[in-house]
């Protein structure tokens, strides 16, 4: 007997736009013409969408099956838009939430286990797997909110949790078989040997299909994600180990994809403590979003990256401070400062995060406090609420806090320690020697309670630093403060350490960006059809 909703849902009206856009769309699908693929996806759904959709869902699937000669695998990736869709424009109940997961996992799965030839944008493949994620942690998001849930509610999350649904484990499960079934580290190892240029091709196979081999290119980046999310930062970069973060990729073709990774991989190392590798990262993306946010097709595109702009300048912000204790300002050396910065974004962090900075070298834990809450991600737990915390209310009824405030004390800790360090350093720049009693008086601390804060300074006036060949995890230490300090039993010397000015440097940087200048105002040179036209005779 046919389900009468599914009846009602295929006898439900489809506006004219809407089916001339399935037929389309899914004639380009099978046609493998990604160019025009991509139009329709970047551009017709949100035109149709701002115009039919702006505060509903797109018609379901099933009414629009017919138009795309019920063709399986195109019903998933209509579905994948809905759902997405349905995100963006609503608050999905758990039950869409649930459809939305049954639908990835059907359309991972017949791409994994099927034999699925098409060719789909880079762009849409990115999109993807952001969404995937983005769902898995709205999901823990909305589990986690125990307040205003019926008990009918929380049995339904229940038997989400039992099933798997959005769970941590199922959602790294899907994106690391992505990556092994694309066999793509294998892939991306010959594109280092020089065997293949799969990032100059776009990851684009004229023979074969793109979808396996770009998703797992992507899920690789979707695990670090996770992994970041969960807290797990070290593996979160180990697992980047087989692409070259620091060169051109695919990763970089896409504006999303690229931004994201750069703040997420920027954060791992601010919340490991390698400030100068974040720094090196948010400055990248940071000067990107400045170049691409003029040519963003999407507004609501722009908007996430304008976003995640402003979240990078306020990590930027707390990781020159955290860098060591070389200036004056309790913070990175200038040298090392200028040597990690665009003049434009040192330009845009003193006017962002001037006040914030002077009040973080003062020591004020409430400043780092207020940027780590608004530039941190959304973090999330494996699992869902304890049992017994049904009944709370308030703060505590909200259990996605505990992820946050866990990650909260980690970093609190780290800047608790340098309390002290801001007028420690300010006595010892007025002193080129000075006897540890007589600064513990100057202190109004301990002798022991000053040697243990020498040492943190000499500690944290260098930090690990990535060099050109190294996995993502490895470096070297480098020196990031301007003030030298020697303890010799109770004698303290002080020396400056001032860097020869690298001229070089300069000038290459400002020939690098008229380069890049030029070649963005240089007019688009005319393509030109050297083939026979159709119906021209030789």
């Amino acid at each position: 007997m046919a389900d009468p909703s599914a009846i009602a849902k295929a006898n439900e009206p489809v506006p004219d736009m809407v089916k001339q856009f399935v037929v389309y769309f899914y004639r380009h699908i099978r046609e493998k013409n990604v160019y025009e693929i991509l139009s329709m996806y970047e551009k017709s759904f949100g035109a149709i969408s701002e115009r039919y959709f702006k505060a509903s869902a797109w018609p379901s699937v099933e009414a629009v099956a017919k138009y795309a000669d019920d063709d399986h695998v195109f019903c998933l990736l209509y579905r994948e838009m809905y759902f997405r869709h349905v995100y963006g424009k609503a608050t999905p109940s758990l039950d869409q939430r649930k459809e939305s997961w049954d639908n990835y996992c059907n359309l991972f799965s017949v791409i994994l286990h099927g034999n699925v030839n098409m060719q789909l944008p880079n762009l849409w493949l990115w999109e993807m797997i952001d969404e995937f994620i983005y769902q898995f942690q709205s999901f823990c998001q909305f589990r986690g909110k125990i307040s205003g849930k019926s008990k009918e509610e929380l049995a339904a999350l229940s038997l989400c949790d039992a099933n798997g649904v959005w769970s941590a484990e199922t959602v790294l499960n899907f994106l690391m078989q992505m990556v092994e079934k694309s066999e793509i580290t294998t892939h991306l190892e010959k594109e280092r040997s020089g065997a293949i240029k799969f990032s100059e091709t776009e990851g684009y196979e004229y023979a074969a299909s793109n979808g396996l081999r770009t998703l797992g290119y992507f899920s690789l980046i979707g695990i670090s994600r996770v992994k970041i999310l969960l807290g797990d930062y070290e593996s979160a970069l180990q697992t980047l180990t087989p692409i070259d973060l620091d060169k051109p990729g695919l990763f970089t073709k896409v504006a999303g994809s690229s931004v994201s990774t750069a703040y997420h991989v920027g954060f791992a190392y601010f919340m490991l403590g390698r400030y100068t590798d974040a720094v090196r990262h948010f400055n990248q993306s940071l000067v990107f979003v400045n170049r691409h946010k003029v040519a963003a097709t999407r507004p609501y595109s722009l908007d996430l990256l304008l976003k995640k702009q402003e979240q990078m300048y306020a990590l930027c912000a707390m990781s020159i401070i955290l860098g060591g204790n070389g200036s004056s300002n309790g913070g990175m050396s200038p040298q090392c400062a200028a040597r990690l910065l665009e003049e434009g974004v040192v330009g845009q962090l003193r006017e962002k995060h001037g006040d914030d900075m002077s009040r973080m070298a003062q020591g004020v834990v409430s400043a780092f406090d207020e940027a780590f809450s608004f530039a941190c991600p959304k973090f999330v737990t494996p699992g869902g609420p304890p049992s017994g915390t049904e009944s709370l209310t308030g703060d505590a009824a909200n259990y996605n806090e505990e992820a946050y405030r866990k990650e909260l004390k980690k970093f609190i800790a780290e800047v608790s320690s340098r309390e002290k360090l801001p007028s420690l350093r300010s006595l010892l720049k007025l002193y080129t020697n000075i006897s540890v009693p007589k600064l513990a008086d100057l202190m109004e601390i301990s002798v022991d309670e000053l040697r243990e804060q020498l040492d943190v300074l000499q500690k944290k006036s260098s930090v690990v630093e990535w060099h050109s060949g190294q996995s993502a995890l490895d470096g070297e230490l480098v020196s990031v403060t301007d003030l030298t300090v020697t303890v010799t039993g109770d004698a303290i010397k002080t020396a400056e350490v001032v860097a020869p000015k690298r001229n070089g440097e300069y000038f290459l940087r400002h020939i690098q960006k008229q380069n890049t200048l030029m070649e963005d105002l240089a007019p688009a040179k005319a393509l030109v059809y050297k083939g026979k036209l159709p119906g021209q005779t030789a």
